[in-house]
């Protein structure tokens, strides 16, 4: 296939933009109303919430959760993960309840553990019975075997997959109910199951369908054809200066959805085609050959992919014009807009569509109360009533399957936010099994004899701070609380009297920041939040990191010789942003987002009584004094005098100890 480029026309672009901000107009002139979409049985209230995931994952009966029984219930539940104990239904516990997790119960349940099962071998065979169109098959085999290695790294385990016969954990996809009594329930929510090792459904792992499965980062793409055939496509990509962050027809006129395999095409001009029925199938027994459009089933014409003739809710096609005569089929690939979920089972977007009497020319959240993306897969979803949800960054199949796997070896759910055998879903770049994961599973099988173990045995999460100080590597005030952070983990608290709720890992909030960061303040002015690593700088607007990010601190006008920032904050007084390093200070100006001249000086000319080489600073709303943490001490400083008024200990005025 050749790759013409389409001419721009100002005046035609100018058009364009005139009709879209028409279209964008009437389209938010108005509040949508808030309505129940068909195929989506998500629980609506708070108490819907509570008692489906009480009865789902810590036992509390669906006909007899009263009053009595959930409160004792949820307090179980409030414990597990490091909750304050109230009984209550409050936003921190519906917070954590909505979280996206695997569907094993938090509270050992017979058919999935009892007695401490586990495998009585040390060779264990895996079987992969069935693949996901989200992924490359490649891909999706890569993905296991990295899961499986998690494991065999750090105990006397080897994994070998075998293709055909009985294996001792066997691997699928699967929607709904699958088949083995424990159904999924779409898109988001459970991700997947497994059962404990032993005969039969023992040891056997399972992947909900419905989810949009990447590698945790958005859409994988493998390309045919064009010029880099087998190849990944790059997001972003750079095409006619303009960046696209998912497959693209910009610059065709055949309508065929296409990615660069590099950053700049402009340059490069590396490209491939992305998966489209009419470019190949997969699966059934047509080879890979492209669907024949229309194509009869069943006396009936088809001219797209069809879900009739299966109740599994995979999309098909014939490969010739007469599936009933040749037999001959495949399954449809997900294209770059294939929906999740929803009641459309896979159909791509169609744009433009209408939607309770307005048009719409991209995804949408309206007529939605948790503000997810979806689109119609019709042009008129008020006569149709099909909708999908749109592609996002996904779920890690490496992450998930290496949790199920930890089920399958005879682990159960873990009360350590930092494990990977934690039941939230928690989106990590550089993962690392955890110290309590490692303990838990040498436990069942011992330590490795003919290999060498790991340099660690795994990072340990601080679980109590008043048992085991720590110095905290940034404290800051986000969105009216503050936040304490120490390696991958962050501490809570609304009331900076009362102690901190937490563990949490960092990722749950901000998934891009490294695994430590050094200082993190709230910028007034965009009520944006700031964060510090290294040489580096993140900018995020609420859980969104903003494009071009992260960026290097000489970007702020700092010199190049800087390598770190100690500390950071807005100094309420004169609504300047402070930053630490070392003996020096220097002073930003959020307003002109410039470094102010006279800058740096030492930190003890200017701050009569701190120290330098500070830990963090901040300032809390509402309160004219700031802060300055230094080892497990803290400097109280008045605003208007720049006096230090207090020298005080942080475990005992800061942690409720």
């Amino acid at each position: 296939m050749g790759f013409p480029t389409i001419s721009r026309c100002h005046r035609v672009i100018l058009k364009v933009f005139l009709l879209q901000f028409i279209a964008f107009q009437a389209t938010n002139a108005r509040p949508s109303p808030i309505i129940r979409f068909p195929g989506d049985d998500t629980p609506r209230t708070d108490k819907e919430v509570a008692l489906h995931y009480l009865n789902k994952f810590y036992g509390c009966p669906q006909d007899r959760c009263n009053l009595m029984v959930l409160k004792d219930t949820l307090k179980k539940m409030q414990k597990f993960f490091s909750l304050q104990e109230t009984g209550e239904i409050d936003a921190s516990t519906v917070e954590i309840m909505k979280k996206p997790r695997c569907g094993v119960p938090d509270v050992a349940n017979y058919n999935f553990f009892h007695r401490r099962p586990k495998w009585q071998k040390k060779e264990i065979t895996y079987r992969i019975l069935g693949y996901t169109p989200d992924l490359d098959e490649e891909v999706i085999n890569d993905a296991f075997y990295r899961a499986f290695k998690v494991w065999s790294d750090v105990t006397p385990l080897s994994f070998t997959r075998i293709m055909d016969g009985e294996a001792d954990i066997m691997v699928n996809f699967g929607r709904n109910e699958h088949g083995d009594g424990y159904p999924f329930d779409g898109k988001d929510g459970l991700l997947a199951h497994a059962f404990a090792p032993g005969p039969g459904i023992g040891g056997d792992s399972h992947f909900d369908d419905d989810e949009q499965w990447t590698l945790g980062e958005g859409q994988v793409v493998k390309v045919k054809f064009g010029n880099a055939d087998g190849e990944f496509c790059k997001f972003p990509f750079l095409f006619m200066g303009t960046e696209y962050n998912s497959c693209t027809s910009q610059g065709r006129d055949d309508g065929f959805l296409w990615c660069s395999t590099t950053y700049n095409f402009d340059e490069e001009g590396k490209y491939g085609f992305c998966p489209h029925e009419l470019l190949f199938t997969l699966g059934g027994n047509g080879e890979g050959a492209p669907c024949k459009f229309p194509f009869s089933f069943q006396g009936e014409s088809y001219d797209s992919c069809t879900t009739q003739g299966r109740d599994d809710g995979y999309r098909w096609c014939a490969t010739t014009e007469d599936y009933d005569r040749d037999k001959s089929y495949g399954f449809c690939p997900e294209t770059a807009m294939s929906t999740v979920g929803g009641n459309a089972e896979g159909s791509p977007c169609v744009f433009p569509f209408t939607f309770l009497g307005d048009s719409y020319d991209s995804c949408t959240s309206s007529g939605r109360s948790d503000g997810k993306m979806w689109c119609a897969t019709t042009k008129n979803y008020d006569d149709d009533r099909k909708w999908g949800f749109c592609p996002d960054q996904g779920y890690s199949l490496f992450l998930v399957a290496a949790h199920e796997f930890g089920h399958a070896l005879g682990l159960e759910h873990s009360q350590d936010p930092g494990a990977l055998m934690a039941p939230v879903y928690t989106f990590t770049k550089d993962f690392r099994l955890s110290h309590d994961d490692i303990q838990g599973i040498q436990e069942l099988y011992g330590v490795p004899t003919d290999k060498p173990l790991p340099p660690t045995q795994g990072p340990v999460t601080p679980m109590d701070l008043c048992k085991d100080p720590v110095i905290f590597d940034a404290v800051a005030q986000i969105r009216g609380e503050t936040f304490f952070f120490k390696d991958r983990f962050l501490f809570r608290s609304v009331n900076f009297r009362s102690k901190p709720t937490g563990p949490m890992l960092v990722a749950t909030y901000w998934p891009d920041l490294p695994a430590k960061i050094d200082a993190a303040y709230e910028n007034p002015v965009e009520e944006k939040t700031v964060f510090f690593s290294g040489d580096e700088m993140w900018v995020y607007k609420a859980d969104e990191l903003e494009r071009g990010y992260p960026k290097r601190l000489s970007s702020l006008g700092l010199p190049t010789d800087v390598q770190q920032i100690d500390a950071a904050f807005n100094f309420r007084k004169n609504r300047k942003t402070y930053l630490f390093s070392t003996d020096k200070f220097w002073r930003f100006d959020e307003s002109s987002q410039a470094m102010d001249p006279g800058f740096p000086k030492l930190i003890a000319e200017s701050w009569n009584g701190i120290p330098d080489d500070i830990d963090s600073a901040f300032s809390l709303n509402g309160i004219d004094y700031s802060y300055f943490f230094k080892g497990s001490h803290y400097f109280k400083l008045e605003d208007s005098s720049l006096k230090i008024v207090k020298l005080g200990e942080i475990t005992k005025d800061w942690l409720g100890c």
